[in-house]
């Protein structure tokens, strides 16, 4: 069964996007390979790793030629899954499917035929294969492609199944769309499976997201010209000059003009359309009130509860049910906190964190039963919000009984496994994206126990950031030497007393910066341990006296510590003492914890300023660091510990925290 016309033209065209591109190429690499050939690549490289390594990138630049030409002198390397996975990679387009049968029964059930089989899932959905694609995607064991799990609604829907309802729950963000998420909205569109309300709800979302693309192809669904919604979003206040014109598709363009205009200010637009007000339906306004309060409530303005409380009707996208909560966490109202996560979807109702919010919008209400009821659900979970269900029931953080050491010949076993073992090669080779594939590939078979055991062969072979994450997938069978390791002790012990800092939390951040990678270097060029960028570390070791600093120190362990910990001491000292704002302060910079801060009407509790930081990287950071903190404190110090004292309470500037009233 093949796509319809239309739908088919669509991924044709989109097709140029797919990471792997037929080329004139690729019919040099179908060519056979001469001995001498062969011997010439010998000549080249120093060792067979090295000639991998070429093949490897030239597979990444689908150079298909030079694949074969590399994979001709590495017909005897210790890997042969990979050398084959590469060279077949490159021409995946142009290979036959019983090519590609054969490469996935000769390496069945290995992490690198999975990946081939993903794909070759692409190449399916794009010619239009549905049977095979049908055949294959139940296969698919890591299903991790949001472009697959479009191809697989627009098979069913092609076949005549309803699958609205299922779309509606996937196509929730509109960055991860692509090829086949676009063809399956047409689709849906076209079959009528998707009404004008679903366009106009994605289109919504397109704003919100900035996603132009997503939004000039939900216009051509909705016949709306092209040349407004690019108005709508790219120039608001210009279609806000005027009031609004009649009909459905202005109406909604200009309420979105309205949330576009809100993200530079919020007070303008809310003014704008009190003043039309009258002009829309009930509905309507609430959905242009909704537009206005997000965009208010990432700026973190008081504003934004009032809008939030005019939207009631409104429909929200994930992220803006999850803002209108921030807002009523903010300025205290419980109430709305208990009905905006009452409006979210089914996934984020079941998330630790609004469980969590939800058991204390029930404790204001004195439905202490309740709440307690949803606090156990998600108290021995060993992350924040399980430790603060914890402390609502009155308990403190503490350390589990460790699991017993791995025996030897439990090592014995897990040190032959050919999974890990060629993980353990990717990771001495520096290919940790491949590394952690095959690694991770293995645990999905292993159980409890043997996680831990696997996490001990990480340990032995330096890997602590293999170790930290293997040894966290347990819940019952637990090793917090293993989850919360203590390397470079003394270098720690000594800088951190030195400068009064607490030790637990320089141990937290690290944790949650580098995983313990000493040679970790982000794509912001952010280096070693604590992660440090370039000119923070010249300005530390400047301001810290150290003479003599070179760039290239910042990789070694005990300058690296030394010029860290003095940051991060900078930025508390700055911050009043607050780990919640100084961990912030060292993700996103001591401004922005700052001008955060600035925003608060009220004094409030620090884990609702970190669940309403408006950069959704350094809000899972905040809460990561003073998570591992604690158990770190209660690690060093062999005593329960309280997550809710150490987040504090953060006040307006000019407050000081035994001004706040807070319980």
């Amino acid at each position: 069964m093949f796509l319809p016309k239309k739908i088919a033209r669509l991924t044709l065209r989109a097709s140029l996007c797919l990471s792997f591109q037929l080329s004139l190429s690729m019919l040099a690499a179908l060519l056979p390979q001469s001995e001498a050939l062969a011997a010439k690549v010998a000549k080249t490289f120093v060792t067979d790793d090295d000639r991998f390594m070429a093949l490897r990138d030239a597979a990444m630049h689908d150079d298909a030629s030079s694949a074969q030409e590399y994979a001709g002198a590495l017909r005897q390397y210790e890997i042969p899954s990979y050398v084959d996975y590469y060279v077949l990679r490159t021409r995946i387009r142009s290979a036959s499917n019983t090519e590609v049968k054969d490469f996935l029964s000769r390496y069945e059930g290995s992490a690198i035929a999975d990946r081939l089989r993903n794909d070759w899932l692409l190449v399916l959905a794009h010619r239009g294969e549905w049977d095979t694609f049908d055949q294959q995607y139940p296969q698919f064991v890591v299903a991790d492609d949001t472009q697959l799990k479009c191809y697989a609604l627009l098979s069913k829907a092609i076949k005549q199944q309803k699958v609205a309802a299922e779309a509606r729950a996937l196509l929730v963000a509109p960055r991860d769309y692509g090829v086949g998420c676009y063809s399956l909205l047409t689709y849906l569109s076209e079959q009528g499976q998707f009404s004008e309300s679903d366009l106009w709800t994605q289109m919504r979302m397109a704003a919100e997201n900035s996603a132009m693309p997503l939004a000039l192809r939900i216009a051509k669904l909705l016949d709306v010209a092209e040349k407004s919604v690019t108005q709508a979003i790219d120039k608001p206040a210009t279609l806000l000059k005027k009031a609004p014109a009649s009909g459905k598709a202005a109406h909604e363009l200009y309420l979105i003009a309205l949330g576009r205009l809100a993200k530079t200010d919020p007070d303008e637009a809310a003014d704008t359309l009190s003043q039309y007000s009258a002009k829309f339906s009930e509905t309507e306004r609430a959905q242009g009130w909704a537009h206005i309060a997000l965009q208010a409530a990432l700026k973190l303005k008081p504003e934004a509860l009032a809008y939030w409380h005019r939207a009631d009707a409104a429909t929200l996208s994930q992220e803006a049910s999850q803002w209108r909560v921030r807002s009523a966490l903010r300025e205290g109202d419980w109430a709305m906190v208990k009905f905006g996560i009452a409006g979210m979807s089914a996934a984020l109702k079941n998330d630790p964190a609004w469980i969590y919010w939800q058991g204390r919008a029930l404790m204001a209400e004195g439905k202490k039963e309740e709440a307690q009821a949803l606090f156990a659900s998600i108290a021995d979970q060993f992350h924040f919000y399980g430790q603060l269900a914890l402390e609502e029931r009155g308990q403190k953080i503490g350390v589990p009984l460790t699991a017993k050491p791995a025996t030897m010949d439990e090592m014995a076993a897990v040190a032959k496994n050919e999974n890990l073992q060629r993980a353990l090669k990717f990771y001495a080779m520096n290919l940790r994206f491949e590394g952690t594939r095959e690694w991770n590939w293995e645990l999905r078979k292993m159980n409890e126990r043997q996680h831990l055991v696997a996490a001990e062969l990480a340990r032995q072979n330096n890997l602590l950031d293999r170790m930290v994450s293997t040894s966290d997938k347990t819940k019952g069978e637990n090793d917090f030497g293993q989850r919360f390791p203590t390397p470079f002790n003394d270098s720690m012990y000594k800088t951190t007393q030195a400068l009064g800092v607490d030790m637990a939390w320089v141990y937290g951040l690290i944790r949650q910066e580098s995983r313990f990678i000493m040679n970790a270097k982000s794509h912001v060029g952010a280096s070693g341990l604590m992660q440090l960028m370039p000119a923070t570390a010249r300005y530390v070791a400047k301001k810290i006296g150290m003479e003599g600093f070179t760039p290239n120190q910042v990789n070694d362990i005990e300058t690296n510590i030394v010029l860290g910990t003095s940051y991060l001491n900078m930025v508390l000292t700055d911050l009043g003492g607050s780990q919640a704002l100084a961990s912030a302060a060292y993700n996103a910079g001591p401004g922005r914890p700052r001008a955060w801060r600035s925003t608060l009407t009220r004094p409030v509790e620090g884990a609702i300023f970190a669940e309403s930081i408006p950069f959704s990287e350094t809000r899972g950071y905040v809460k990561n660091v003073l998570s591992n903190a604690t158990y770190y404190a209660a690690i060093f110090e062999k005593k329960p510990q309280s997550l809710k004292a150490r987040l504090g309470v953060v006040v307006p500037k000019g407050m000081s925290a035994a001004d706040a009233d807070l319980p």
